[in-house]
């Protein structure tokens, strides 16, 4: 700091009116960019983002590759923790592996600080233009989508660039340059960028400030780390706040990110000069320039160089730390007791988080993780259909429709959440998607409909007419029944795996389920001249349940429909 002031001459004052609304403007202007940049980048990965965190989760090294690879990407580490609670919650991965994914999502961020330190501000306008051109004039999804990222990396530097012109003035205001003399002391740095990410919710936004600051002279190397410090720890209230009301994993993977982030700081906070020597020596130098000049001109880059290596040395550190870190944050929060007071969570949607919804290829796997949700809860009044219409009771009857109402509960939130995906941008492999599990969907809730109304209607009158089901007629029924049953459990795994093969069994057993009603009809028609009472009753309200089940493998052949046409 003493470096800057023995280059200028101060003044007490000036009109501070511009050189906020430059300030806000090029912010604006800055995280707009962002939020560009990482849409299309988000779009051109597709359901990249996800295989990779699927299949790179094998030990810690991988999962912290992984969460460094998507959340540069992605550039939110919020986004890849919700997506790696989604995977904890559905069990393809354990709490543990986790762990590595998110300190490697610490690492990725740190490709922000490196793309906003070239200075390359003389060139925005070009991006800009460059962008605009490749997402306006052409058509193919691809080349939009990469004219988006384009136009957003130059709406990026557009905005360094108004708020770098905005600040110069404070060059010579006195009252700016005291303020910044603060910043050399650390804890003071840390105590203000934690202050001000927390305020904006935002990192990005205060790293950006920082290299603004830097290519304007005002901040030495030191303050500048203390800065990038504070903002790793004002990132953790942005991750608290999304964690309220959220379940036990993600309140879980929240305290990792803000165990991990404090104690990084904590490990790093006495060796800052250490930290910036390290970095003066690996950074480019502009030994042809003096004074602030030199200051502002190698700054930038080497703040950018120090909020990699810390991140990367944390990760390195702490990745070793992993099992005790996971039994440390079980026993802090542990599985909530049952308690029968509360309302029951399987109504609930489970992974229909709306923050991943600016991703679509993770929304969607939100939705699919949903649906199977959705179609455990239909195979299993599809399982107790049969027993319970045939010889349960009343409350039997009203367990089954109750049951039926957590598939109503879920279908109605899934198509909610699949409206709000809609009116996001969708390439065409991402909106037939969404349009495949909107109909599954549909499907599943017609499925358990037929059990819900038509079949517990039939049950219903049974028990007022008084009807007996003879023995051979219940066999006869049960066994279709099992039938329609499995291809209703091979319809969802087809669904849900993705497996063509499966669906072909369950369209092409559409001539087997027809073999199976038409002997169940014959036996019903042979029964006609039984000597029973009721015998023309009980034959139409058979003849019913029939129907229904032809119904429930009808529903079932379409939902294979939807996998075998993909």
């Amino acid at each position: 700091m003493a470096l800057i002031l023995a280059d200028i001459t101060t003044n007490t004052e000036l009109d501070l009116l511009p050189i906020l609304i430059g300030m806000l403007g090029g912010l604006a202007l800055f995280l707009f960019g962002m939020e560009q940049m990482s849409t299309a980048l988000k779009a051109i990965a597709g359901d990249g983002l996800r295989k990779i965190l699927a299949k790179l989760t094998t030990n810690r090294f991988t999962g912290a590759a992984a969460g460094a690879i998507v959340t540069s990407i992605i550039q939110s580490s919020s986004v890849t923790t919700v997506l790696v609670v989604g995977f904890i919650s559905a069990g393809l991965m354990n709490f543990s592996q986790s762990i590595g994914i998110i300190m490697g999502a610490n690492v990725g961020t740190t490709m922000t600080a490196q793309i906003i330190a070239f200075k390359v501000t003389k060139y925005a306008l070009l991006l800009i233009g460059t962008g605009f051109s490749l997402s306006f004039f052409f058509k193919n999804e691809r080349l939009k989508h990469y004219g988006n990222m384009i136009m957003g990396l130059g709406l990026i530097f557009y905005g360094m660039q108004l708020m770098g012109d905005s600040t110069a003035p404070l060059q010579t205001f006195a009252p700016f340059i005291d303020f910044m003399k603060n910043m050399d002391s650390p804890l003071m740095g840390i105590a203000f960028g934690a202050l001000f990410t927390a305020l904006v919710q935002s990192s990005s936004a205060t790293t950006g400030i920082v290299i603004v600051l830097a290519t304007q002279g005002f901040l030495s190397l030191d303050a500048g780390i203390a800065l990038i410090f504070g903002a790793n720890i004002g990132t953790c209230f942005t991750a608290w706040l999304a964690s309220l009301g959220k379940s036990i994993e993600a309140k879980r993977a929240v305290a990792v990110h803000i165990i991990f982030n404090i104690a990084g700081v904590v490990l790093w906070f006495f060796f800052i000069p250490q930290l910036a020597e390290v970095v003066r020596n690996i950074s480019p130098q502009a030994a042809a320039l003096e004074k602030t000049a030199r200051l502002a001109a190698e700054t930038p880059r080497q703040i950018a160089n120090a909020h990699t290596i810390f991140n990367v040395t944390n990760t390195f550190v702490f990745i070793w730390l992993v099992h005790p870190l996971a039994r440390f944050i079980l026993r802090l929060i542990p599985d909530a007791p049952a308690s029968p007071d509360k309302q029951d969570k399987t109504y609930e949607p489970k992974y229909l988080d709306e923050s991943q919804l600016q991703t679509p290829a993770l929304a969607l796997e939100s939705i699919r993780l949903e649906l199977i949700r959705m179609g455990s809860s239909t195979l299993n009044i599809t399982h107790k259909a049969i027993d319970t219409v045939i010889r349960g009771d009343e409350q039997a009857m009203k367990n089954l429709r109750d049951m039926d109402n957590i598939v109503d509960s879920l279908h109605a939130a899934i198509l909610s959440y699949l409206g709000k995906l809609s009116s996001q941008a969708l390439d065409e492999k991402q909106a037939a998607a969404m349009h495949r599990y909107l109909s599954a969907a549909n499907y599943l809730e017609n499925i358990g409909d037929m059990v819900e109304t038509n079949l517990v209607e039939a049950g219903y009158d049974r028990l007022e007419t008084g009807l007996q089901i003879s023995q051979a007629t219940q066999d006869v029924l049960a066994h279709f029944h099992t039938e329609v049953s499995e291809s209703v459990k091979q319809a969802i795994d087809a669904l849900v795996d993705n497996d063509h093969h499966i669906a072909s069994e369950v369209i092409h057993a559409k001539p087997h389920i027809s073999h199976l009603a038409n002997e169940a009809e014959k036996h019903l028609s042979r029964r006609l001249t039984a000597k029973e009472p009721q015998r023309v009753v009980a034959f139409h309200l058979e003849s019913e349940i029939i129907e229904h089940l032809k119904r429930m493998y009808y529903f079932a052949k379409r939902i294979a429909k939807l996998v075998d046409t993909e």
